[in-house]
């Protein structure tokens, strides 16, 4: 008898949290469902000029992106980079992992906007959050995905883990690691196409042969420590079990994370802080 929709938010109101009855919308998948159903909004209604999410988001709204035709961009973590596809025109939809949605009318992440974006989706589909979520993996397929946080590790220990798989990125490609082959590694860097300015070291990524994907990042370098922050996501397609609890649908990709970059010896940390 809960209510149909949840709305989540922090205090000033440019994050969001979109919850159902019985269904938890990760800020992944919002994304790519407000890309999916934009049309359904008036402000929207002649489509989408473009999308983009920050690297570490999942790759949901780039299915959804592919079977539009609408371009996509990849743009390091941080808000500024949103905001020059903004300026430019290039885009009018974008979102990071982090509950951070926004658009076109304002150079900025609205948490009020998306609430408002999503029941207007729903009330135009006449359907509830569970069964929109069911029918878009359906069609689209669904990016199982977990971000671990590691928090208040010694800088000294957080740039041992990133300097480990750093060694390793250029043998990786080709490995038969537990969660499938290894299909490219790279050190995660951007040319911006408005101001091409170009960002480099903005995380390590490992990307398998199926379209999974763990990433590793560095950040914050507070008094304490710094957050060892690793996201991990498994592509199921259109035609797969789309069902599965999180932690057993990336349990392989989770011991591959874990392999690779030696955390629990480097840092002493036998599991995450923070799971998001």
């Amino acid at each position: 008898d809960g209510p149909d929709l949840c709305a989540a938010s922090d205090g000033d109101g440019d994050r969001n949290l979109i919850i159902g009855k019985k269904q938890f919308v990760s800020p992944s998948d919002s994304l790519a469902v407000l890309a999916a159903n934009a049309h359904l909004v008036p402000a929207y209604s002649d489509g989408l000029k473009g999308v983009a999410r920050s690297m570490p988001t999942s790759g949901a709204v780039d299915r959804v992106a592919e079977k539009l035709g609408l371009p996509l961009f990849e743009t390091p973590t941080g808000w500024k980079f949103f905001g020059n596809l903004l300026d430019s025109g290039d885009i009018s939809l974008c979102g990071e992992e982090s509950a951070g949605t926004g658009s076109n009318h304002v150079r900025e992440k609205d948490g009020v906007w998306a609430v408002l974006m999503w029941l207007n989706i729903l009330a135009a589909r006449k359907t509830s959050v569970a069964n929109l979520m069911r029918e878009h993996w359906s069609q689209f397929g669904r990016n199982y995905y977990v971000r671990h946080d590691f928090e208040e590790v010694p800088s000294e220990a957080g740039d041992a883990v990133m300097e480990k798989i750093r060694g390793k990125l250029a043998i990786l490609p080709g490995k038969e690691l537990a969660a499938g082959r290894v299909q490219h590694a790279d050190e995660f860097a951007y040319l911006d196409p408005v101001d091409q300015s170009r960002s480099e070291g903005q995380g390590l990524r490992i990307l398998y042969e199926d379209g999974s994907r763990i990433i590793f990042r560095l950040s914050g370098t507070g008094t304490v420590g710094a957050t060892l922050r690793v996201y991990i996501e498994k592509y199921i397609d259109a035609d797969g079990d789309h069902t599965l609890d999180n932690e057993v649908a990336l349990a392989s990709l989770i011991k591959d994370a874990h392999s690779v970059s030696d955390i629990v010896a480097l840092t002493g940390k036998s599991k995450p802080d923070v799971i998001t």
